[in-house]
């Protein structure tokens, strides 16, 4: 997009000063954007932007830490503090122990993404991560491809099932963590979750929304999810691994995610690559 270019062409720019191979140049360019548009998109908003570690790094927990510490140092040099940005990680084990370092050790607030299952947020609120992003929508596209089943009732959307578990489950245990819902497929998901934390919600919805006339009612709250009895679970690697394995919608959304995220980058980096090699 041409508005873009600018952004793209310091992108450029900054790769091939600051780097002398063409691997690092481009992976420098690649950093440098995220950081650009994250930059741009915090002056018109109040609060944070997440930057994505790359895919390919996600069962890479030392790299995907070192990646992070580096797009947040990045940050710092445009004059952001890292309490504007959340480091956005898959929800992998690596991942999640990634950012249980970086919240840690570092200060760093991340966001664990492509988060289908509840030992993934029970494996999230253990590492105290800063905020969770459940894919409600996603969820219920693996259900109607696989069972065939239409679901016409909100409360019985087996994403807002999901995400109303992981809410009830954190408020209940006094954890922390953030949960913010996200893919809504259609308002009734919306307002099914209304309360939860922080919601996601594409400008179609929002607009759906706003032209409603039905006064909205909270559905998710802190004394509700106190007045349910809940177990509190523990969550080891092999615990993790084996209830993730056992759950094929969250292990093939998971995957399928990772593979999506890897094909925009490896896009991208051919974009720049290409770019690279053409500058003068």
């Amino acid at each position: 997009m041409d508005e873009y270019k600018p952004l793209v062409q310091k992108a450029i720019e900054y790769g091939i000063k600051h780097e002398k191979s063409l691997d690092s140049r481009v992976e420098a360019a690649m950093d440098k954007l995220m950081i650009l548009f994250g930059s741009e998109l915090l002056k018109i908003i109040p609060g944070r932007v997440s930057t994505e570690i790359d895919a390919r790094l996600s069962f890479h927990k030392d790299a995907s830490i070192e990646k992070a510490k580096k797009l947040i140092k990045m940050y710092d040099e445009q004059g952001i503090s890292k309490e504007r940005v959340l480091i956005k990680l898959a929800a992998t084990w690596e991942g999640i122990q990634a950012a249980k370092v970086l919240e840690s050790e570092y200060g760093i607030h991340c966001n664990l993404t492509l988060l289908f299952s509840f030992c993934q947020a029970v494996a999230c609120a253990d590492a105290k991560v800063t905020l969770i992003s459940p894919f409600v929508g996603r969820i219920l596209d693996w259900h109607v491809k696989n069972t065939g089943k239409t679901y016409v009732k909100p409360e019985e959307d087996p994403g807002v099932i999901s995400v109303t578990r992981i809410y009830n489950y954190y408020k209940n245990h006094d954890i922390e963590t953030q949960v913010m819902a996200a893919s809504f497929r259609n308002t009734g998901e919306i307002k099914a979750l209304a309360g939860c934390d922080l919601l996601t919600i594409s400008p179609k919805l929002l607009a759906e929304l706003e032209n409603c006339a039905e006064p909205l009612q909270r559905a998710l709250s802190v004394s509700n999810a106190k007045s349910i009895e809940i177990e509190k679970q523990e969550m080891s690697e092999p615990t993790f691994r084996w209830l993730l394995n056992q759950d094929a919608m969250a292990t093939e959304k998971l995957s399928e995610g990772i593979r999506n995220f890897t094909a925009d980058s490896r896009k991208l980096q051919e974009m720049i690559t290409d770019m690279i090699l053409k500058a003068p």
